[in-house]
């Protein structure tokens, strides 16, 4: 299998998160986006603020690799509106995929009406402008049933008010890799809460983000039917081995 093609080589720490500086941040975003142009990894995924470098790393390259960046990351609290502003900037600076944290405590809450709306909203900005949408729904905060309908929602959304000729550039994404879960439970993409999701987005594909940190746990999940996968272990995955650390 040449996994090089499902994986989305991620890194997403804040300088804070890492215990970096500003400076050695973008070094290593640098070192990030260059290893994906190396490895020819499908994707790189990094903030926003780090798109321009990305795009202008990979265009001198000549490199066909993908620029994708997070909205609303990781809490998807942020108002939908400036989640789509921040969508807008993200496009200008070059980004071809934007991955949406939805707004999963108001789903929670029952604010249901407000979710379709941000899910609306934000996917239109992408598809008119050519990109690719994905919605993160933070499995780990979810139970089963609350994946199920949650998936189903934005299914919905898309099917019924974007159309389902854009199907296909509209995934459903299982984590941010940074939810903080209770006794060292998973935080990321599990088997089971895949199948679920892979039940109920049809036709919309789904990616598998967080915990996926070796190969034979890549191969699995693209076994069971997943598109994508986000690791900040792409390199290791790459080469059949195992990532000490990562999300």
């Amino acid at each position: 299998m040449n996994i090089k093609q499902y994986l989305d080589s991620t890194y997403l720490k804040t300088p804070e998160q890492s215990g970096l500086t500003e400076a050695e941040t973008t070094e290593k975003v640098k070192e990030v986006v260059k290893e994906a142009i190396d490895n020819g990894f499908y994707l790189v995924m990094i903030r926003p603020e780090y798109v321009k470098l990305a795009r202008k790393m990979i265009d001198e390259a000549g490199a066909d690799v993908k620029v994708g960046t997070v909205i609303g990351f990781p809490e998807g609290t942020l108002n939908y509106k400036l989640k789509l502003a921040e969508a807008q900037q993200a496009i200008n600076d070059g980004a071809d995929e934007l991955d949406y944290v939805v707004n999963y405590e108001a789903f929670k809450n029952g604010e249901k009406n407000l979710v379709k709306k941000e899910v609306f909203e934000g996917t239109l900005l992408a598809v008119k402008n050519g990109k690719v949408a994905k919605w993160i729904i933070e499995v780990a905060a979810l139970n089963p049933q609350q994946i199920a309908e949650l998936t189903e929602l934005i299914r919905d959304v898309v099917l019924q008010t974007i159309g389902a000729e854009y199907a296909d550039r509209v995934f459903v994404k299982s984590s941010t890799g940074f939810y903080k879960t209770p006794n060292g439970e998973p935080n990321g993409a599990t088997p089971e809460s895949i199948k679920i999701m892979l039940a109920h987005a049809k036709p919309l594909p789904v990616k598998a983000a967080g915990g996926v940190r070796n190969y034979d746990e890549a191969v699995e999940m693209v076994n069971l039917g997943v598109q994508r996968i986000g690791t900040s272990s792409a390199k290791a995955i790459a080469e059949g081995g195992t990532a000490k650390d990562g999300y």
